[in-house]
């Protein structure tokens, strides 16, 4: 279920499937789409499909009644993506959905306190760059569809993810991990809806609306936003040398022209998660909306990446995280004056498997709970504030403070005299005590070295001449 955000300016591409962003322009073709197995048909009586309202789900809607004859329930979703999502109400009516069969949700607050603040206690980046952002909001998706199934009895969940990406991995392995006998539908896998000019011709045919933009190309890419992030890919930036044109981007203005003067933000963290910002308390939705508008006028938060997707391909996408980048920040801050040396660096070990099982859509895995397990203890310490300087596409942290959890000890970090706190001396063995196999290594490459040189050569060499003989041979030599 793949959504995007309301246009920010007149420049703004309007929202594109990412198969139909990527796909080529041969001439119309028959509008049939591959059928549905005739025993798959008969099994699924009712299907939960996850519902943009957009041209694409529209389209599966219609497809699902056509090829498998059953009752559809539609589920949309609010998760902060910037636009209306009532109208899906009205689209599904018209298509013949009945009202209690109409699921549209705000779950923003679920979204960002049970999944992003999560996944950020823990400092999550895929390949060291990538905040997860699309990633992290399709458990809660799949959360959802399953809940939804169990409450109106369906047998089946339908999603418009393609065949390539992420997405359907992400979708139905929670789903399964949910519900292990839920039967799912991608249509992407099953017909033969492939471009454009398909998709346009069945919307035609069964009087789906498509609006002018869609029906002339659309935009020269696709997207997907959600409170954390907006992603953009397909299409023009299949060329990972392509620059994006400065008009993609609507979370953040570029850092050339964000504000000359800096701004100074203060993040409360209480148990690792931040409830206020500049001292004004706040929720888990209302923290990370709060947070992007701020970065977004910093110019705080783009990337462009060339990334690794679980079913094998490379993928460039380019992304903008405000608020996710300065939740980052300032939370690795605090960290740093309110937990241990080897805890961090345990949680530093941990991070990149803890990415990739989201990246990759195990969320609901055992290994991802255990190790949040893990993770959630280290945050129980994880309390104080945080002083972040924002300034044209940088973050500077210029204070961190904990007056109940702090490990930072200015009496022994001091270099002025410290009244005794530390002894210096104490450095001397600990450094010879550290140094030790260091030591004994050196000795030992020492002794292997001397041992492999090679005995003087003597074979063939004259013998040295006796003092009497050389003597005599100098006389002779003189008459």
């Amino acid at each position: 279920m793949s959504k995007t955000a309301k246009p920010a300016r007149a420049a703004k591409p309007a929202k594109v499937s990412k198969a139909a962003a990527t796909a080529t322009s041969p001439a119309a073709a028959p509008v049939a789409a591959t059928k549905a197995s005739a025993a798959g048909a008969q099994k699924v009586k009712k299907v939960v499909l996850a519902y943009s309202g957009g041209l694409d789900t529209s389209i599966i809607l219609k497809w699902l009644q056509d090829e498998y004859h059953c009752e559809v329930v539609t589920f949309t979703a609010d998760i902060g993506q910037g636009e209306e999502i009532e109208p899906a109400r009205a689209k599904a009516l018209k298509m013949g959905i009945k009202p209690e069969n109409i699921f549209i949700e705000d779950l923003r607050e679920e979204f960002v306190r049970d999944f992003v603040f999560p996944m950020f206690r823990a400092n999550a980046l895929y390949e060291g760059e990538y905040l997860l952002g699309t990633s992290i909001a399709r458990p809660l998706i799949a959360k959802r569809l399953i809940e939804i199934a169990k409450k109106t009895k369906g047998d089946a969940i339908s999603h418009g993810a393609t065949g390539k990406g992420n997405d359907q991995v992400r979708f139905e392995l929670g789903a399964y991990a949910l519900l292990p006998g839920v039967k799912v539908i991608a249509p992407w896998r099953e017909w033969d809806l492939l471009s454009r000019e398909k998709l346009l011709a069945y919307a035609d045919k069964h009087g789906i609306p498509v609006d002018f933009k869609k029906r002339k190309g659309g935009a020269p890419y696709s997207m997907d936003a959600n409170l954390l992030h907006i992603s953009y890919e397909g299409g023009v930036l299949e060329d990972p040398n392509f620059e994006p044109e400065a008009n993609m981007w609507r979370l953040t203005v570029s850092p050339e022209k964000a504000p000359n003067k800096p701004q100074i933000i203060e993040l409360t963290y209480a148990k690792g998660d931040v409830v206020a910002i500049d001292g004004v308390k706040m929720s888990p939705a209302q923290v990370l909306t709060k947070l992007n508008e701020i970065g977004g006028k910093h110019g705080i938060g783009r990337l462009d990446k060339v990334e690794n997707r679980y079913v094998g391909m490379k993928s460039r996408g380019c992304y903008e995280t405000p608020g996710g980048t300065i939740l980052l920040s300032g939370h690795r801050a605090i960290e740093s004056i309110t937990l241990d040396r080897e805890v961090l660096a345990l949680k530093d070990d941990l991070m990149p498997r803890y990415a990739r099982m989201i990246y990759n859509g195990y969320w609901f895995s055992p290994e991802r709970e255990l190790l949040q397990g893990l993770i959630d203890k280290s945050q129980e310490t994880v309390n104080g504030t945080v002083k972040l300087k924002l300034y044209k596409g940088t973050i500077l942290v210029v204070g961190r403070e904990s007056k109940t959890d702090s490990l930072f000890d200015a009496k022994i970090s001091t270099f002025d005299d410290d009244g005794g706190a530390y002894n210096q001396a104490d450095a001397a063995g600990f450094i010879k005590l550290n140094a030790l196999r260091l030591r004994i290594g050196a000795n030992v490459k020492a002794a292997r070295a001397a041992s492999a040189k090679p005995a003087r050569k003597t074979a063939g060499k004259k013998p040295a001449a006796k003092p009497a003989a050389k003597k005599a041979v100098a006389k002779k030599a003189a008459k």
